[in-house]
C-alpha cells in the first residue's frame, strides 16, 4: 500500500525546535515535488515550503529563516526542521507529493494525515 507517513510533531514552546519527517512507503519508484502545507483553526491549507527531486526548494515568506525543507531521496522522505518557532506557526501540518511513481503506475497529489504542532507562548 503506498501511501506517505508524517512524523514528528508536538508541543514545544516559543522559540524551540521541531523536526518533521514524511516518508513515502510501498512499491514507490520515484518521488516528485515533496511540500509541507499547515492548517490552523478556522484557515485554509497554504503551503509551507516544498522541494523537487534536484533539491531546489520554495518557502513562504513567514518561515524564511527559520524553517529548512530537506529530503533523502534514496530514503524517499522529506524533513522539515522548524526552528524558533512562533505561535502562530500552530497548525496540523501535511506532506503533499505532487506525484508518485508506482507499481500500479502513477498518483497524484498525495497526502499525508497530518501531525499537530501546537507551540505555547
Amino acid at each position: 500500500q503506498v501511501q506517505l507517513v508524517e512524523s514528528g510533531g508536538g508541543l514545544v514552546q516559543a522559540g524551540g525546535s521541531l523536526r518533521l519527517s514524511c516518508a513515502a512507503s510501498g512499491r514507490i519508484y520515484t518521488v516528485g515535488v515533496m511540500g509541507w502545507y499547515r492548517q490552523a483553526p478556522g484557515k485554509q491549507r497554504e503551503l509551507v515550503a516544498s522541494i523537487d527531486s534536484g533539491g531546489d526548494t520554495t518557502y513562504t515568506d513567514s518561515v524564511k529563516g527559520r524553517f529548512t525543507i530537506s529530503r533523502d531521496n534514496a530514503k524517499k522522505t522529506a524533513y522539515l526542521q522548524m526552528n524558533s518557532l512562533k505561535p502562530e506557526d500552530t497548525a496540523v501540518y501535511y506532506c503533499n507529493v505532487d506525484r508518485l511513481t508506482t507499481q500500479f503506475g502513477p498518483r497524484f497529489d498525495s497526502w499525508g494525515q497530518g501531525t499537530q504542532v501546537t507551540v505555547s507562548a
